[in-house]
């Protein structure tokens, strides 16, 4: 329990009893009007007003909220008015947080005098991370003296007690310790998922489990009790604002609303309700009130002013317009600035690995932007990445900027949210493609949907490396190719690089995009190692060179007089691809145009079209299994828009359709395409 005198200003327990009124007469109305306002499903805060106002007023607009769905009275808190949070219930052009794109209680606010509330997700317990993210992002920028605030910014998570069983909750918990991050984490407990209690789902509530948590500091609250609850968050407030540490606050209250509109109370609530009910927040301070002196006819104006309000703003809000439908596909990306090629591709100097172009646009990359860092699993001093791709970086730049996360793919991801929503500029590895699973969650959920649900407020800046591909042995866990999985995620790009300059100028306008970008290296081309990608090894362009996102490259033409004879054909690939091509194409003399993609969202369609309409034939080669990949949603493409030019069929081809890559290397060979087996497949398609 919180040790703070529990006595709260008169105004505060008046405007916290006003506020209270108006949640539940917000809740009533869209009750009485669930034709219209159940349209689309939604959450009300009933029960939970008394710890969510009190967290509310606790917070300055330096201060940065996550929420989760039930919060509309922290909203109401903060200073939203029931007509903004009716215009998002009922999905509405001027929804203040999405234009009508997202539900009601998923809050994303960059306004003045309010604290920033990025987009999150609905799906439980995920914001945690996110969340983390920005009071890590803080704590760097502090550490740095790079905070441009007088008052020492905040971090806000809030959870249902369901959604502290996820392991996504776990991860953000270590990392808060871990580095000591000014983040409070108020669990909301109403013993209640949707139909499961909380003796069905867990096996100790949220306090005791944070105790496993080495350097959180923990409070039980009576979320319920506004004073108590005012009491306990100013305290808590208070202790992360000056030890810049974390804190998890217990907050007991009743559910005394649905679990949501599509899940009603009466059809499995029973008796648990009534007994929920005596413990209704607003009847509660309403007693305090009154035994404190306060007059009756005081809180009834109150009352009936909330009514009216709510009543008046729910009209407006009904006669507001739609989104308008020209406007539905805005906002997939925000705009970049890098169009152009820019820079020197020659610079001059000695050929370098793509792994050494790569850590050279880092290091070039952290020496001018104060506000970029990396980090992932043994990038640190000590190693420097397991392919020394990070090699004297975190001996440069000290490990504040470069460091060592546990195994946490999920948070090395995730946490790119919150960075990017305070200002960081983040550049995260995942240390293998085959480890990047445990962070879809967040990649699908948290940064793809950002800019979109937004309308463009919170696009996610985030650099994510990911090395690829099969070669030598790496095995079923080391060798995988993923990009099919990755490109049905909308709203992230994607880049593929296969040679040092294209690594080089790709990853300094991969670090200027302002979205979510994934960067496949493949391991096999870092040190051009492998026989026959020698030219992977190029003279490294200078510290300016940039290739915007989106542009192939020709890497070899056809003759004239082989395209006018109608006896060529265009290879599509990337990666590896482009060396079995190369290769493969020197038996057919002239007759094979050879594109490197290099970006494979977005794709460069125009040069691809003017490619496919030149020669008639085309080939999409691709390390993955074939079977519903990239290479085969390409080559459909192509059938479809250029059918009229195409002299044959498509032709695509790639690994074997097996779930893993083996470990012997022989039969890694019998899976994998190679310059012998596309010289196979090229003689079949040069035979129409």
């Amino acid at each position: 329990m919180p040790s703070a005198d529990l006595n709260a200003p008169r105004e505060i327990l008046l405007k916290a009893y006003q506020l209270m009124c108006t949640a539940r007469s917000m809740a009533q109305l869209y009750d009485d009007h669930k034709e219209i306002c159940a349209k689309y499903v939604h959450s009300t805060s009933r029960g939970h007003e008394a710890i969510q106002l009190a967290a509310a007023f606790q917070l300055t607009p330096h201060d940065f909220v996550a929420p989760y769905y039930r919060d509309e009275s922290i909203l109401l808190g903060l200073g939203l008015q029931p007509y903004e949070l009716m215009l998002q219930l009922m999905a509405k052009k001027d929804d203040p947080f999405s234009g009508g794109r997202t539900y009601y209680g998923h809050p994303s606010l960059k306004r003045p005098g309010f604290p920033i509330i990025p987009h999150q997700s609905s799906a439980t317990g995920m914001q945690a991370i996110p969340a983390t993210g920005m009071a890590h992002g803080i704590s760097y920028l502090e550490s740095q003296g790079m905070l441009k605030m007088d008052s020492k910014p905040v971090v806000l998570c809030s959870l249902g007690d369901g959604s502290v069983t996820e392991g996504e909750v776990a991860e953000a918990l270590q990392m808060a310790v871990l580095k000591k991050l000014p983040i409070i984490y108020l669990v909301q407990d109403n013993e209640w998922g949707i139909s499961a209690t909380g003796t069905e789902m867990r096996a100790m509530d949220a306090y005791e489990y944070a105790a496993g948590f080495k350097g959180l500091q923990r409070m039980r609250i009576d979320g319920a009790d506004f004073e108590a609850s005012f009491a306990g968050m100013r305290e808590a407030v208070e202790f992360v604002r000056s030890t810049r540490s974390p804190i998890l606050v217990h907050a007991t209250c009743p559910l005394l609303g649905h679990h949501t509109s599509g899940v009603r109370k009466e059809w499995y609530r029973g008796d648990n309700l009534a007994l929920q009910e005596k413990d209704d927040p607003i009847v509660k301070l309403r007693s305090q009130l009154l035994a404190k002196g306060e007059k009756q006819e005081t809180l009834s104006a109150i009352e009936a002013a909330s009514v009216q309000l709510v009543e008046t703003d729910y009209h407006k809000a009904l006669a507001a317009e739609n989104p308008d439908p020209l406007d539905f596909d805005s906002h997939e990306f925000a705009p970049t600035v890098i169009t152009e090629e820019q820079g020197n591709r020659n610079g001059g100097g000695d050929k370098v690995t793509m792994v050494d172009a790569a850590l050279h646009a880092v290091d070039e990359i952290l020496k001018t932007y104060p506000e970029a860092i990396f980090y992932g699993q043994d990038v640190g001093a000590r190693l420097g990445g397991v392919f020394r791709e990070a090699a004297t970086l975190a001996q440069k730049y000290g490990d504040a900027r470069v460091f060592n996360t546990p195994i946490q793919e999920a948070y090395i991801v995730g946490s790119t949210a919150g960075m990017s929503a305070v200002g960081v500029k983040p550049i995260v590895e995942i240390q293998f493609a085959d480890y990047i699973w445990p962070a879809l969650n967040q990649l699908v959920e948290e940064l793809s949907k950002s800019c979109y649900l937004s309308k463009g407020k919170f696009p996610v800046q985030a650099l994510i490396r990911v090395p690829i591909g099969a070669y030598g042995g790496g095995g079923p866990y080391h060798s995988g190719s993923v990009e099919s999985t990755l490109l049905t995620i909308r709203g992230i790009k994607v880049v593929y690089p296969s040679n040092a300059a294209d690594m080089k100028g790709l990853m300094k306008a991969a670090f200027h995009d302002p979205n979510p970008v994934l960067m496949l290296e493949h391991k096999g081309l870092y040190w051009s190692k492998v026989p026959g990608t020698l030219e992977a090894k190029t003279i490294e362009p200078d510290e300016d060179y940039m290739i915007p996102l989106g542009k192939a490259r020709h890497v070899q033409q056809a003759s004239d007089a082989r395209i006018t004879a109608g006896e060529s054909a265009v290879i599509i690939t990337y990666g590896m691809g482009v060396y079995w091509a190369k290769e493969a194409s020197k038996s057919f003399e002239e007759q094979i145009e050879i594109i490197d993609l290099r970006t494979l969202n977005p794709i460069d369609w125009e040069m691809i079209s003017e490619s496919v309409k030149k020669h008639g034939r085309a080939f999409v080669l691709s390390e993955e299994p074939l079977l519903n990949s990239f290479a085969e949603s390409l080559a459909g493409r192509i059938s479809k828009e250029f059918f009229s030019y195409l002299d044959a069929p498509v032709w695509t081809y790639g690994a074997a359709n097996l779930p893993a890559i083996p470990l012997n290397v022989e039969l890694e060979k019998l899976m994998l395409p190679n310059a012998e087996k596309v010289k196979a497949e090229l003689t079949k398609l040069m035979s129409y």
